[in-house]
């Protein structure tokens, strides 16, 4: 039962890192927010959230398992990761809205 909730906050945390990394690029942000214009520092602190959170994910699978199959899953998770996101900024990209609600709203320039 452990496991299961150590390998479900993995990929949590790895989809959560993917998502960030995502938001972290101009074409990505404007798909979730529209033509609103992305701060500088905003990008760099969705990067640093991103690799935290992966980070996060590869410790939860070190603690479910032995090194040789959590770096195996953990591989195997940021790869499904990926393509969740990805699926999810093709189909509807607002659904990562929540993601950024931090953020405030600054107009286009």
């Amino acid at each position: 039962m452990l496991d299961a909730i150590g390998l479900a906050a993995a990929f949590i945390g790895s989809t959560c890192g993917m998502a960030l990394l995502a938001l972290a690029m101009k074409v990505h942000w404007q798909q979730v927010r529209g033509d609103e214009a992305q701060p500088p520092r905003v990008s760099l602190a969705l990067r640093w959230l991103g690799a935290g959170a992966l980070c996060l994910s590869l410790w939860a699978c070190l603690a479910t398992d032995h090194v040789s199959m959590a770096s195996l899953v953990w591989v195997m998770l940021l790869a499904a990761s990926a393509l969740t996101v990805a699926f999810i900024l093709n189909w509807q990209p607002r659904w990562l809205g929540w993601m950024v609600a931090w953020v405030p709203t600054q107009p286009a320039s």
